[in-house]
């Protein structure tokens, strides 16, 4: 099988390199070798590759800096996403692609399902949403995966932080009335191939969106005090923690105060299911 990995140094481009690599021949183009900031450009290296399947591990993620470049936020988690999908279909292939629980609002008091309405808050979550209503919009064969609070080992992400301030400040502020699961890239890589090896098997469930987070809940507070506790067991030195709310703590892009998310689509549909986020942590540290 070739699969045709979009991105190529973020963190879940990362994690599928590592858990894919004995399902075929993975091609990974980068932005050296794609520009999604130029949609229309991606059309013919897709035809000249002509992959099995195409997995979609880029986008836009400066979350804050997305609302001074609208435009270019839009271009890549837009309108990149509808053209892939496009071509895709042109194919005949599946395309999977990963979205984000921005794309609600987090008023609701118990987790987000597939059928509620989003309603993003900031510019991120509303070109992540207009990515998804891109591809749909195909009707090709397609995963949206939406997850949360991605996590990793490489790149930048809030564990990395997190383990640098705690060693080198006395103390930290962390924000504890936004809720949701820290999901590590590591499994999300993992479920993406368990997906894969359905459809393989002829054993796929409906296509379409599902939710793709961690087992469990837990706040920014709750999160960085696992970390902390990480680091003590070790017995490195370590700032105190102070639980703050999302007020004190001002940023240009409004956050959700509820991103949870309820994957028992997946689970039921795909017989696909994540561990605890607190097991994925202790596994990605390890």
């Amino acid at each position: 099988m070739h699969i045709l990995i979009i991105g190529q140094h973020g963190q879940i481009s990362q994690a599928l390199q590592q858990r894919l690599h004995d399902l075929g021949t993975l091609q990974v183009l980068g932005r050296n070798q794609l520009d999604l900031a130029q949609p229309d450009s991606l059309r013919a290296p897709v035809q000249q590759l002509r992959p099995d399947l195409i997995i979609n591990a880029a986008a836009y993620t400066a979350v804050d800096l997305a609302e001074s470049e609208p435009d270019l936020a839009l271009a890549i988690n837009a309108r990149s996403p509808g053209v892939l999908a496009e071509e895709a279909a042109r194919l005949g292939i599946p395309l999977i692609h990963y979205s984000t629980d921005y794309v609600f609002d987090g008023s609701k008091t118990t987790p987000y399902t597939e059928d509620d309405l989003p309603n993003p808050l900031n510019v991120y979550g509303r070109s992540k949403l207009a990515g998804e209503e891109a591809i749909k919009a195909v009707a090709g064969q397609h995963l949206i995966l939406r997850t949360s609070w991605v996590y990793s080992r490489q790149g930048r992400n809030f564990l990395l932080t997190l383990q640098r301030l705690l060693q080198e400040k006395p103390q930290l502020r962390i924000v504890a009335d936004q809720v949701g699961a820290p999901t590590w890239a590591g499994t999300i890589a993992h479920s993406t191939r368990a997906l894969i090896e359905r459809w393989q098997t002829d054993q796929a469930g409906p296509w379409g969106t599902y939710h793709l987070t961690a087992q469990g809940e837990t706040s920014w507070f709750g999160f960085a005090q696992a970390i902390a506790e990480h680091l003590k067991a070790q017995g490195l030195p370590c700032a105190d923690l102070l639980p703050i709310p999302s007020s004190d703590y001002p940023s240009p892009a409004r956050r959700p105060l509820n991103s949870r998310l309820d994957c028992s689509h997946l689970q039921h549909h795909w017989q696909v299911s994540q561990p605890h986020w607190q097991q994925a942590l202790i596994d990605c540290l390890k």
